[in-house]
């Protein structure tokens, strides 16, 4: 992968994919820097799990990924959201039922704009730091039918916060037409499998993780398509 001598700022949830999206960013880019959002998640334990790997990243006691310099600096910045839990009913801010909605057709962890305020709050700290390069893990091939996760949504996103801002801002979607096996396959290939230990996918917010939610499905059934072992620990597998 040919180095981009500028700078990007990674949407950093703490999750496996937001992670595998991180590494891949600080293989491609000069500089990284990372944000991430506190919407009084269930799974608050992302925002610890961002904050631990950022602090492993930057340290290399923990974790040995050889094309990394001695040296790393991110920019971390944690932006509280909160506000979304006054506002939206959705299983990922209230003990709701995680399931689907009949009217819908969306899984009730949905949170409605969630993507689409991600990204726009990334792009006006961007516009203010010089940063040209969003980067986002969300995934249209192993999405859970969440609309702003898709590739039309972000294109047409990308260009709104373009003339909105009057700034060249790219949204880079490494994960987009990837399942969860070919994610893993790429994290593998980046030398960063072993940081998946310390992410969080759980959407009960459970350490070790449930391995029954939508999410922990998903990731484990990727895991096993990869014919991997999944370094996270969980109570059920």
């Amino acid at each position: 992968m040919k180095k981009i001598k500028e700078n990007a700022l990674v949407v950093f949830s703490g999750g496996q994919d937001s992670t595998t999206c991180l590494i891949w960013a600080l293989k491609k880019f000069e500089s990284v820097s990372a944000i991430t959002f506190n919407y009084k998640q269930r799974h608050q334990i992302e925002i610890e799990c961002a904050k631990k790997i950022i602090d492993f990243l930057s340290s290399k006691k923990k974790v040995q990924i050889n094309w990394l310099k001695e040296s790393i600096h991110i920019d971390h910045v944690i932006v509280d959201i909160s506000f979304l839990s006054n506002l939206l009913h959705s299983a990922m801010i209230q003990d709701l039922d995680m399931k689907y909605n009949d009217e819908t057709g969306l899984p009730t962890t949905f949170v409605p704009g969630r993507n689409i305020l991600f990204l726009t709050i990334a792009a006006a700290l961007a516009y203010q730091k010089k940063i040209k390069h969003l980067v986002a893990g969300v995934c249209q091939t192993d999405y859970s039918g969440y609309p702003d996760c898709r590739d039309a949504t972000i294109k047409s996103l990308q260009a709104t916060l373009k003339l909105g801002l009057e700034y060249d801002l790219i949204i880079h979607t490494p994960l987009m037409w990837k399942d969860k096996a070919e994610t893993i396959k790429l994290m593998q290939k980046l030398g960063g499998l072993e940081l998946y230990k310390y992410t969080h996918t759980c959407y009960k917010g459970e350490r070790p993780a449930c391995g029954e939610c939508f999410a922990c499905e998903l990731r484990l059934n990727g895991f096993k398509k990869a014919r991997l072992t999944d370094p996270l620990e969980y109570k059920h597998r």
